[in-house]
């Protein structure tokens, strides 16, 4: 059996892996790469295997960094099946046409740009009605059946507790006699994530390639993270500003629907029980067309809830419906939510804040220091949300330079992805352990701290791949082949990147401050707001040294 490692090496989208096995070619996953412009352009590359010779593919779940290549897989010539969990098949026909509709509006955009410059405009990367059809090569599975692909290749979908249907996928292939087992974590989830199971504990494997998002962090737990929504939520409405919620459409967004219903079962002070009436008492708005529909398919698959959650559902509780939440479905009622003046919470897509109705939101309260913007999910460098967390003064938004000065929140434990508690719990679940792990779908610091406890404390060899590399997997880990292609921007190449421009920058700064100087006509406000400038530049740099 041979993989080929063809996207989330050392970063966290772009998951697409091409596995050779018992005479046939067939992918796991085949995900858009995100964040970053350079990265983005890698989605236009041509596939690195002829898509009419694959066979077959799994999909670990609809995410588009998972999801988000098949109409352009499709469009090549992939025309065989797609097995995905039921679950997964009923989201991605929601979210591929959604992503080819935003490709397209993105295209229309940026050509609009290239034809000012000269340029010849480009297609989409795939269109909506592209997205459409390839839906008719999707299979819908169950969990924990064992499917039988061909005499010698099987496979079993398993709960990975990350989003609605998403799977951690069993692997057997038998070549010459011998059977090779592969455990595909796609994307693990959090033991406490609300509404879904916690990740499937899977006995033995030969090999493990496992995600490592969270490879060098914990998450804060459960209670304090309900109750740290609640507190930042009712000191921004007690001022009069509204909640930015950037949510992913898919998964986080319905998680915090039922949050927000669920804390009116913790048994509080009185102060405890004032917060929680003015959050009742707030608006809530869902403004993402896809996040409405996206709860809808979460409703009608409630049987894959956890048991507290079905244990509420037969009392006559929806957990995704409350008093005083409303469902935005227009343009129109989404620009209304900026005009009305009423403190209100705002749950808007996208969760990195790079497309979708979110912008305008937070066009319309990033510079208001009575509001807030809530951060709950992952954010890729190189994002307008990754930029916002990391405390940026000023922002770009629709080409209008936008003051930071809204108060900016992140509760890290609303992530999907388990933490390195989480990734090691899962490791020391198999009771045959594997062989080797190959840890992907995580930065590069992630992957170097969580890669040292793996063999550290289980005792157990790790490989961390880089784009294009082709592992033979028999009695020893061999590296059979490298496609040598550069994929742009990792977090240790952007640091040297940026400070390499920061020079440039400076010697810029340095001859326009002068030439200022030099000026009689400045006023002494000029000049205080020049030296006032640099003193903040003057920390920022004192700030990196430091750290």
């Amino acid at each position: 059996m041979k993989i080929t490692f063809l996207g989330a090496t050392k970063t966290v989208t772009g998951s697409n892996y091409l596995v050779e096995a018992a005479g046939k070619k067939f992918l796991v996953d085949c995900g858009m790469w995100q964040g970053k412009a350079e990265l983005e352009e890698e989605n236009f590359e041509d596939f690195e295997f002829d898509p009419k010779e694959i066979d077959f593919m799994v999909l670990t779940h609809a995410h588009i960094d998972h999801s988000g290549r098949i109409p352009k897989l499709y469009n090549e010539g992939f025309k065989n099946k797609i097995y995905a969990h039921k679950a997964t098949c009923d989201l991605c026909a929601l979210m591929l046409p959604d992503s080819g509709h935003i490709q397209e509006m993105e295209s229309e955009w940026k050509n609009r740009k290239r034809m000012r410059k000269g340029e010849k405009p480009r297609d989409p990367l795939y269109t909506a009605e592209d997205a459409a059809k390839c839906l008719q090569i999707f299979e819908p599975v169950q969990y924990d059946e064992i499917i039988e692909i061909t005499k010698n290749i099987k496979i079993r979908f398993n709960d990975a507790g990350h989003m609605l249907g998403s799977s951690i996928i069993e692997l057997w292939a038998e070549e010459e006699g011998k059977t090779t087992k592969v455990v595909f974590t796609g994307d693990l989830g959090n033991n406490d994530i609300p509404l879904l199971n916690s990740p499937t504990m899977i006995e033995d494997t030969d090999y493990l390639i496992m995600e490592s998002t969270y490879g060098s962090r914990l998450h804060m737990r459960n209670d304090d993270k309900a109750e740290m929504f609640l507190n930042i939520v009712a000191e921004t409405l007690d001022k009069q500003g509204t909640v930015v919620i950037p949510s992913f459409a898919v998964g986080r967004t319905q998680e915090i629907l039922y949050e927000i219903n669920k804390l009116k079962d913790i048994k509080k002070d009185d102060e405890f029980k004032r917060k929680y009436k003015k959050l009742m008492e707030a608006p809530v708005y869902v403004d993402s067309p896809l996040a409405i529909s996206a709860t809808e398919v979460f409703k009608e698959n409630m049987d894959l809830f956890d048991e507290e959650t079905q244990a509420e559902i037969s009392k006559g509780d929806n957990p995704l419906e409350f008093p005083g939440l409303k469902f935005t479905m227009s343009t129109e009622e989404s620009k209304a939510l900026n005009e009305d003046t009423t403190p209100s919470i705002i749950i808007s897509a996208s969760g990195m804040c790079d497309v979708g109705r979110i912008k305008h939101h937070l066009k319309h309260n990033l510079w208001n220091p009575n509001s807030t913007i809530l951060f709950v999910g992952y954010q890729a460098p190189g994002t307008l949300g990754y930029n916002i967390v990391n405390g940026a003064k000023n922002v770009k938004i629709f080409g209008e330079e936008i003051a930071v000065n809204a108060r900016v929140e992140y509760i890290e434990g609303y992530s999907g992805h388990a933490d390195q508690e989480g990734l090691m719990n899962f490791i020391y679940s198999f009771i045959k352990k594997p062989k080797h792990i190959f840890l992907t779908h995580g930065e590069e610091e992630s992957q170097d701290v969580l890669e040292k406890k793996i063999i550290d404390e289980a005792n157990i060899p790790v490989t961390i791949p880089s784009f294009g590399e082709t592992y033979d997997l028999d009695e020893q880990i061999t590296l059979t082949h490298k496609i040598e292609r550069k994929i742009p921007v990792t977090l240790k190449t952007e640091v040297i990147s940026r400070l390499e421009k920061l020079k440039e920058e400076i010697k810029d700064m340095d001859m326009y401050v002068r030439q200022d100087m030099d000026n009689k006509e400045l006023r002494d406000e000029d000049i205080f707001r020049i030296n006032e400038k640099i003193k903040d530049l003057e920390k920022q740099i004192l700030n990196v040294i430091e750290g």
